[in-house]
């Protein structure tokens, strides 16, 4: 089915934009989590694509996408986003996003209001007052010191292995490659997602909105009840996935994307 993915570029003023897409009809953009690519989607764009115009694009400063030096924010995330749906020419469109890509989601949906069809937010981190107070003292995520022996890349790969089931060895590839590309980076996302003013943004949100969670992703399912009280929207619980539930369920996630696309 990958025989169906078209991959291009598109100009902006921070450098070009890498994205892939497949089908045509109402455009569906799709974006990412941190560290990752466009081929969090990999299985699912195809899927997408035999209904709809699915595009998958590399978050600015990640992937194929250009990387420029200023730091991170949601909203220089957002305008980068943004200078795609104009390139490409999408009137109207819907969202997806997943994680860091949802949370750029919510920042698209309130700027472009009526031009937004629909919103989906998978397993979005709600941002509000106490995610932001202790941002500086959580963890890092992603964070590995290069070693000349390479065991970093062990580091890095087990870092993840535990969201990854037996037989997704696959997927958990992918990670690591998205992640090495933005290895001296690769924590910046997560700071921008800590710090996003989100509160503000929300009632600006006018598209129908779902949010949806894998059951095993647990950072993340406590933002169901936060975004249904803020938006007054639909959630939704997907059985059997963690926090690469894109990869891990293509067909399931493909089939709420498209079913909540064309009407819910």
């Amino acid at each position: 089915m990958t025989d169906s993915l078209l991959r291009g570029y598109v100009p902006s003023p921070f450098g070009q934009l890498h994205y892939v897409e497949s089908g045509t009809g109402e455009p569906v953009l799709m974006l990412h989590q941190t560290p990752r690519s466009w081929t969090e989607y990999l299985g699912v764009l195809p899927l997408v694509g035999a209904v709809h115009r699915g595009i998958a694009m590399d978050t600015l400063g990640f992937g194929a996408s250009a990387k420029p030096e200023e730091p991170h924010t949601i909203e220089r995330f957002a305008d980068a986003a943004g200078a795609l749906i104009e390139a490409l020419g999408l009137e109207r469109f819907h969202l997806v996003g997943h994680h860091t890509g949802g949370v750029i989601a919510v920042e698209l949906a309130a700027r472009y209001q009526d031009r937004v069809s629909s919103l989906l937010l998978s397993a979005t981190p709600f941002v509000d007052d106490e995610k932001r107070r202790t941002a500086d003292r959580r963890k890092p995520v992603d964070h590995v010191d290069p070693r000349p022996d390479g065991s970093h890349l062990l580091e890095l790969w087990n870092r993840r292995r535990g969201f990854y089931r037996e037989g997704e060895e696959a997927a958990l590839h992918r990670y690591v490659i998205d992640a090495v590309t933005v290895l001296d980076r690769v924590e910046e996302g997560h700071v921008a997602v800590r710090r996003y003013a989100m509160e503000s943004r929300l009632p600006h949100i006018t598209a129908r909105t779902l949010a949806v969670c894998a059951d095993g992703d647990h950072y993340s399912l406590p933002g169901l009840e936060k975004f249904a009280a803020a938006l007054g929207c639909d959630t939704r619980v997907v059985p059997g996935g963690h926090v690469p539930a894109p990869e891990q369920l293509p067909e399931e996630y493909a089939k709420v994307i498209t079913e909540w696309v064309t009407g819910g």
